[in-house]
């Protein structure tokens, strides 16, 4: 039971500001808040946003300080966050901060992939997707860090997206070799980021691919949320696919679902089963249905 507080990372109104979190519940965040003389309108759904100036105070009144991406990771674990694809804010800054976290000097190449996956004919594709796998894979690994190449190969994974599966992901395995090479990163670290690429168009890692693993788990960690969730995900994936009739979107659709229940298991890593196994196959039976 604590309050946590990370670094004034986030850049608004001429200061930066930090998030303060309960990893309990959303009253002790409330409770801690209004005690503190924090107004209600600096709540935003699951954390407080508080300026640098109060930093030192909050901790003082028994905040704990934690680096940014351990507050997340706290958050995720208390049931408490709300996940990325729930928010209508802007996702650069959180974003960026990871994006620099593995590819420090790296900024074009940054902003190249955050067009790419802000693209306007995108829907359950697109920067909200990227930061849930990120999210996702946080979670399956802590308390270490993700590996940076399963790290990139998220980053890459649906970089090109047109609705074409196997061709959207061998497009975005090639894109991945021509940037990363670029950027210097050693072929060795550039081959496996491709092949993690490429094994997100069938999700079926051979047994003890552990990062292949990790890699497709997270990105079908969707599959697993409540309902309200999943109503959110199918609507967002038919936006996906507009052009598509509704007859051709439905047949379409219920082979996909037909593959993902074939799967063997569906999730590879015991964390992913724990988390996301049993709500994933009820959603899509009753998809199916």
């Amino acid at each position: 039971m604590a309050i946590y507080i990370d670094p004034p990372l986030w850049p608004a109104h001429g200061t930066h500001f930090s998030h303060l979190v309960s990893d309990t519940s959303r009253e002790e965040l409330h409770a801690f808040a209004a005690a503190q003389g924090i107004p209600e309108r600096a709540f935003d759904g699951d954390h407080y946003d508080v300026p640098e100036r109060r930093v030192e105070e909050l901790v003082a009144a028994g905040a704990v300080p934690v680096e940014a991406r351990m507050l997340v990771r706290k958050l995720i674990a208390s049931g408490l966050r709300i996940p990325a694809r729930q928010r209508n804010k802007a996702l650069k800054v959180p974003l960026q901060l990871r994006w620099e976290a593995i590819m420090p000097g790296h900024d074009a190449l940054f902003l190249e992939l955050l067009d790419r996956w802000a693209e306007p004919h995108r829907r359950y594709h697109g920067c909200t997707h990227l930061l849930s796998v990120l999210e996702s894979l946080d979670l399956l690994t802590e308390p270490a860090d993700p590996p940076r190449t399963v790290l990139l190969a998220a980053w890459f994974h649906d970089a090109v997206y047109q609705g074409i599966p196997g061709q959207d992901e061998e497009e975005s395995a090639r894109l991945a070799e021509d940037r990363l090479h670029a950027a210097g990163l050693p072929p060795g670290d550039v081959a496996e980021v491709t092949r993690l690429v490429r094994l997100t168009s069938h999700h079926r890692p051979d047994e003890g691919d552990g990062d292949g693993a990790l890699l497709c788990d997270a990105d079908l960690s969707v599959l697993g949320g409540d309902p309200d969730e999943y109503a959110r995900y199918l609507s967002a994936v038919r936006q996906d696919y507009a052009h598509v009739g509704d007859a051709d979107f439905a047949a379409g659709r219920a082979a996909v679902v037909r593959r993902l229940l074939d799967l063997t298991p569906l999730f590879h890593t015991g964390r992913a089963k724990e988390l996301w196994q049993d709500a994933a196959h009820r959603n899509l039976l009753g998809e199916l249905a």
